[in-house]
Parts: C-alpha cells; structure tokens; sequence
C-alpha cells in the first residue's frame, strides 16, 4: 500500500490542517486590500481570492516579488536583490508556485554549491545523504572543518539540544542568547563554526552576535537534523519576473485580483468602526473590510503606528521591531568567463565581506543568452550584514574590497573588465534578535479587521525566510477567512519535534566522542 502523499520526500513531513466551514465567501463580504506584493502578500491575496474574496494587491515596486523581484535592464539584461535558494523544505512557497507552474518546471536543481574558507577547506553537499542521522556521519566523514576529532571537543550537554527541539517552544527557549553565543556555548569548532555562519546567521543579513540562538537551531533542525529533504536546492531557470512572479500575476489577476503595481500606499486609517480606510500615493481613498500588511519593514511599523489601533502594549511591541544591518549587492556583466569548473553558487568565509559568488549565466536563461552573444560570465556579489550603517557606507571603499576578494576567489577574472555593472545597497530585512520570541508581532493584530504577514512575522511552524513570508501569508487569509466560517488553506512543514528515529543513534554518538 503506498504512504499517505506528503508534498516532498520526507514521509514524516506534518499537515497543518486550517480550520474547516464553506467553501466561499458570500458575495457580500467586503474587499481586502493587501498591502505589499511580495511572497507574503503573494500568498495572501492568492489564498483569499481561491475563497471568492474581492482582492486589491497594492505593490509600490513596478513587479511583484518584493525582496525576490526581478526588473529588467537594457539588452534584454535584467537584475535582482540576490541570489535565492529555493529549498525541497520551502513546502508552502513552492505550493503557491504550483499555483502558475504545477510541475515546477521552471526551477532546476542545484546539484552542489561549495562552502570555502580562505586559507582553508572547503565543505561540499554533494553526495551526502539526505536522511538523519545518516546525513550528519556522511558529513562528519567527509568534512574537513568538522571531523570526529572536533566532534570530541563539543559540548554534549549543549549538543543535545540540536537533537531534543520541540516547537514553537523551542523559539522561546534561546530568549536573549545569540548565535554566536549558543555556539561558544555548544564549543563548536571553529573551521565548522564559520561555515554554519555563513549558511545559516548570515542568511538573515545578521550578524551572529545579533542573531537569535532559537533560529539558528530551528534551520539546523529544519534543513538537517530533522528532515529528509536534503541541504540541496532549486533556483528558478530565468529571471524571477520571467521565471516566478509573471506567471503568478497572471494566476492572480485569473481570479479576478486587482493587482496595482507602481502604487503605494501611504497611509492606514483604522481609528473609527466600520471599514478600514488606506489612502494611496496618487490621493485614492481605498475602502477594505480587512487588511493585510505585507510591506517592508519601515512600511509596516509607520502604517502600524499611525493607524490608530489603541492598543499601547501593542504599539510598543511594533515600535521595537528592528532592520538588519545593510547589505550589497553587485552585479556585473565581465568582458571574460569564469572557469568551467566553477559552481554557479560559492559560499565563502574570510573573503573580508564578500559572502557569495553566484555565476548567473549558470542558471539564468537570459544571463545565458548574454553570455553566449558576449562572450564574458554575468558575476553577482553579495555582502550581507555590513559593519557601517547606510549613512557611515564608503561604498566606493567596499566595491574596491569586494573586487579584490573576487580576485581572490576567482583568480582568472583578475583582469576581467566590466561590460555592464549593477550596484544596490539596501537596509530593508527584518532582523531576527536575540529578544523574547513572544514579543515578535503576530498574523493576529488587536483590530479583527487587520492581519500581518511577512518573514519578519511570528510564525510557530519552524519555517524561516521564504518559507515563513509565504506560510504567514496562508495564515493571514486563514485568519480572515475563519471570521466568516470559510475553510483555510492547508500547511505543512518539516517535523515539529526532534524525530526519534534519529535522536537515540546520534545521542550515543556524542556520548562516545565526548
């Protein structure tokens, strides 16, 4: 007999059943507007108006995507915020893109993407197996920044808790300790230590003194103790317009969504009973029986603030939300071609602040088509979590560093020239702090008429980044669906508990090494 369908190849993967009733909204439901048309307010929009809602999508940016949209350049080029891995355990956001792509015939595999050091080794996921605890001795056996030696020396105590999580309390557990400090705790090894950084902090565009100890647990247990779905990942075959958010307005605007792009809201009226009111840059007046805010960070604590929601503690709760240090990103279109043995993503560490290399050519069908008329790689570099804030950035200072640490990375592009070059600094990302889990907004406001999403959102589920923009997203219109007695959408995540198949084994193994 063949196993209950799960949505990847974990058999223990969990289903998040969303409250039941009818199947639609009566036709006299008010409108909902949702502010921001990034993967939460993707999300969002898409699960109300699958419920017969009457959706507005207001999007300041011309495309929608948000922090993952793609716009278009001169020649056919186009550029991006960065490189995004779309992994086999992002359930929920790969659900939405079967919305538009039901095969996902637009993402390909990744099939390695190297983590080096400088002056020292470099770790791969080729080949490692994708099941715990097979996939931590498959590591630990061919690592060479984490060996049984090293193994040894951590903290079995501390190592414990990697294996013993339970959610969402395990969020909770780590209030006030940093990553950085979990792993002094854990005396991880250095070598090792760098590199879980670099993958794991760093892709929140933290620093791990100012990163929460709780997440970087969760996305150990999420992409690799507690999942079978494997470290590996897809990216999408072209530009993400092209690729991803296109074909999903197009799925949108099918249900009869009125998606503005180009258009900002500015304001957000909740003060008096009856509809919300949200006054938009061009001096329209919008009219909503509920809301979604799924805008930046700095979008959403302004609107917040000055809604007009009478709550105190509440507003104090949206005054202390933080951003993430500022991060660059730069692209350029080189007159020369990186090596063929080059991976199209390299993570690095001690490379001063370059944090990864991404050949887009590799992946892009249209960095491609560039490639082969020009004949040079389209190079992108990503500096997350800079030292300066955006007022102190010597940016002309950075570019220079980060140059010279491609050079290093890549010797052969030493005398590469830039045909063409895209430069963006930007201090947008939520920050994931050290500060008490519980005192993280929520999808629930204390206006019944206003819902939040976003992966700066609380979220139970061990979900993070895209995962946890798009499954906020879902729950948002779960959350306004079930005040009408309409039937949510279903959700799934990686196990919510440690799987015990896989603790006892690995328990004995840091028994004997220690």
């Amino acid at each position: 007999m063949s196993r209950a369908w799960t949505p990847g190849r974990d058999p223990r993967a969990v289903r998040h059943a969303a409250a039941g009733g009818r199947s639609r909204l009566p036709d006299d439901a008010g409108p909902t507007v949702v502010v921001g048309g990034g993967i939460a307010g993707i999300a969002a929009a898409t699960g109300l108006a699958e419920r017969g809602a009457r959706v507005v999508l207001v999007e300041p940016e011309e495309q929608l995507g948000g922090r993952v949209r793609a716009w278009p350049l001169a020649d056919g080029r186009s550029m991006s915020r960065g490189f995004h891995a779309f992994f086999r355990q992002y359930y929920n956001l790969r659900a939405l893109l079967r919305r538009a792509d039901p095969a996902l015939e637009r993402l390909v595999p990744i099939e390695d993407y190297p983590l080096v050091l400088a002056d020292g080794p470099s770790d791969s996921f080729t080949g490692i197996p994708r099941t715990p605890p097979l996939n931590l001795a498959a590591f630990v056996a061919k690592s060479p920044s984490f060996t049984l030696a090293d193994l040894a020396r951590v903290d079995a105590g501390a190592a414990m808790e990697l294996l013993d999580v339970s959610f969402p309390q395990t969020f909770s557990r780590y209030d006030g300790e940093s990553a950085a400090a979990f792993l002094d705790r854990l005396r991880f090894p250095e070598l090792a230590r760098h590199l879980a950084l670099e993958v794991f902090a760093r892709s929140f565009f933290a620093d791990p003194d100012d990163f929460a100890a709780g997440e970087l647990v969760a996305m150990f247990h999420a992409y690799f103790l507690g999942s079978s779905e494997g470290l590996l990942f897809d990216v999408p075959v072209d530009d993400y317009e092209t690729s991803v958010w296109g074909p999903l307005r197009r799925h949108l605007e099918g249900l009869g969504v009125d998606v503005r792009t180009g258009e900002a809201v500015v304001g957000l009226d909740l003060s008096a009973p009856g509809a919300a009111t949200l006054l938009l840059a061009s001096g329209e007046l919008l009219e909503a029986g509920s809301v979604v805010l799924a805008a930046d960070p700095t979008t959403a604590r302004r609107l917040l603030l000055e809604a007009g929601v009478d709550d105190p503690s509440w507003r104090d709760r949206v005054a202390a939300q933080r951003l993430a240090p500022p991060f660059a990103v730069w692209r350029l279109w080189l007159d020369r071609t990186a090596d063929a043995s080059r991976p199209p993503f390299l993570g690095t560490s001690g490379f001063g602040p370059v944090d990864n290399v991404s050949l887009v050519e590799r992946f892009e069908e249209g960095a491609r088509a560039w490639t082969a008329e020009h004949g040079g790689s389209v190079v992108e570099l990503h500096a997350y979590a800079l030292p300066s804030g955006l007022d102190d950035l010597d940016e002309p200072a950075l570019r220079r560093r980060m140059r010279d640490e491609l050079t290093r990375a890549y010797p052969e592009l030493a005398d590469a020239q830039a045909v063409h070059e895209e430069w963006l600094v930007r201090q947008d990302c939520p920050l994931a702090a050290p500060t008490p889990w519980l005192d993280r907004l929520t999808v629930e406001t204390p206006d019944p008429r206003l819902v939040l999403a976003g992966d700066g959102v609380r979220c139970d589920l061990p979900v993070a980044l895209m995962e946890r923009a798009a499954t906020t997203g879902f729950l948002a219109a779960n959350a306004l669906l079930a005040r009408h007695d309409v039937r949510g959408h279903d959700l799934w995540s990686v196990p919510m508990q440690a799987r015990n198949r896989v603790s006892p084994p690995l328990h004995r193994l840091l028994e004997r090494a220690s």
